[in-house]
């Protein structure tokens, strides 16, 4: 097979192409990086890819897959291609990040506390009540910058006009962060020559960025705080990330069992040398599940009394509980709203048109559109428990249309985006693939995005789910400035 027939039958579907303009040629960000790539004979594309598969191997990058035949660790799919942005687009994007998260920690500071936007009549009260992350236990509370989501994970997607779009916020428990770095790491084993040549922002500085603002939000103004990375254990699927982190940061990956919470309402870390203080505890664990004492008490993953410390002002927490209470998508259509309510400004960042089922006209409208339309349950994450209208059958349609009837206050609906696709390399050819792109945003006494993100790709001809855990894979992402 020759060089030229790796691009020969490349050609971008109707959607956005990241690389290949309307005309079939090259972005001008993207024009060194396709000559690059056609100057590759297949062979040598072979060698690429699999010297990207033996370092996945030796780095031990893994996802877990839950399945009903159990738990299954699997190699972390990654795609060569890169995916390029250029910088003057990403300046703009940023600020549109930053942003979205400043409004979105201003509301949830109000939600706990003085509830002026539902006083004032921008969002319903029963929005927030019946909202399933919304925990009555942290009202009052305050985190220090009020700052509740330290760490979001906001999906951005391109759609058919060119316009970037914010599909969601992830400000739970966001993943993914890891596969970002690593997809770097093995991009320079693979393609040294060429992150050599090009201007490409770096990514590697996140865990320095992520100890930073942990460490602006310990109570005491202490040089180095005790910092605790909490992980349910070996078995979540994305224990890699949890590990990772812990040691990129020089911070304790540490199990609720570890923990213990004194009658001085200080959280201690048991250690051979003995007890020591823990000032910030950067959580990977569910709302639900990390005190027993407050919420489920079955909980054997969280740490008795741990809510205690933290109202008490005694230990940090990052997400705060209750952060969650934004991170379910029928709040997220209010976001534009919030923009404006709190920081009097416009957003640099459109949402999605999105339909609440909540409301009775978009609901008839929703219905009657299901074939046309994306359905999504309003606190699902990772794809799951959504509908394609396009892609589904007769019976799913009838399944959804029942679903949304019970339940209304569940459901949104948006219109079916042609997200924007790039070259990915599937079996010797380079074929177009639909991608979404996750950037990681900090929030402490300072703020700070990731130079890119993940950027995450629908492996399957055709498909709009990205996510890794229903056969998405991902790509490495270059902010490139061409003005150096």
């Amino acid at each position: 097979m020759s060089t030229h027939s790796i691009w020969s039958h490349y050609r971008a579907d109707k959607a956005y192409d990241e690389m290949i303009d309307a005309g079939g040629k090259p972005r001008e960000t993207c024009a060194n990086l396709s000559q690059y790539l056609q100057s590759l004979g297949t062979e040598a594309i072979k060698g690429r890819l699999s010297a990207a598969e033996a370092a996945i191997l030796e780095m031990g990058i893994t996802f877990t897959v839950y399945s009903e035949k159990g738990n299954i660790d699997r190699a972390w799919p990654f795609d060569i291609i890169p995916r390029l942005i250029d910088f003057q687009e990403w300046m703009s994007i940023e600020a549109g990040l930053k942003q979205r998260l400043k409004a979105l920690n201003c509301f949830i500071n109000d939600v706990y506390n003085e509830q002026a936007i539902i006083k004032d009549g921008l969002v319903p009260a029963d929005l927030i009540e019946s909202s399933g992350n919304f925990r009555p236990e942290c009202i009052g509370i305050q985190p220090k910058y009020g700052a509740w989501a330290n760490i979001c994970g906001s999906d951005l997607v391109r759609a058919g006009d060119g316009v970037v779009y914010v599909l969601e916020d992830n400000l739970r428990v966001p993943s993914g962060v890891s596969y970002m770095i690593e997809n770097r790491v093995i991009t320079k084993r693979i393609f040294p020559e060429l992150l050599h040549n090009l201007n490409i922002m770096p990514v590697d500085d996140y865990p320095a960025q992520l100890f930073e603002m942990l460490t602006s939000l310990a109570a005491d103004p202490v040089s180095q705080p005790q910092i605790a990375v909490l992980t349910p254990g070996i078995y979540n699927s994305a224990y890699f990330e949890h590990a990772f982190l812990a040691q990129q940061m020089g911070a304790t990956l540490v199990e609720g069992g570890d923990l213990l919470v004194k009658n001085d309402d200080c959280v201690y870390m048991r250690t051979i040398k003995g007890l020591e203080k823990v000032d910030v505890i950067y959580r990977r664990i569910d709302d639900l599940f990390l005190d027993p004492e407050v919420f489920n008490s079955d909980s054997i993953l969280g740490v008795k009394g741990l809510i205690r410390a933290w109202k008490a002002g005694n230990v940090a927490l990052a997400n705060a509980p209750g952060a969650g209470v934004a991170d379910d998508k029928v709040v997220y259509a209010y976001v534009p709203a919030m923009i404006r309510y709190y920081l009097n400004e416009e957003p640099i960042l459109p949402n999605v048109p999105t339909y609440l089922c909540s409301d009775p006209e978009q609901c008839a409208y929703v219905l009657e559109h299901l074939e046309e339309l994306v359905v999504k349950p309003a606190n699902e994450s990772g794809g799951y428990g959504m509908l394609v209208g396009p892609h589904a059958t007769g019976k799913e349609i009838k399944q959804f249309h029942k679903l949304i009837k019970k339940n209304p206050r569940n459901y949104i609906a948006q219109p079916t985006l042609a997200l924007s696709t790039c070259p990915t390399l599937c079996n010797d050819k380079l074929e177009p693939r639909h991608i979404d792109l996750r950037p990681f945003i900090l929030q402490g006494e300072n703020g700070f995005v990731t130079a890119g993100g993940l950027t995450r790709v629908a492996l399957k001809a055709g498909s709009l789910v990205v996510n890794s855990s229903q056969g998405g894979g991902s790509k490495d992402t270059w902010i490139i400035n061409r003005e150096q």
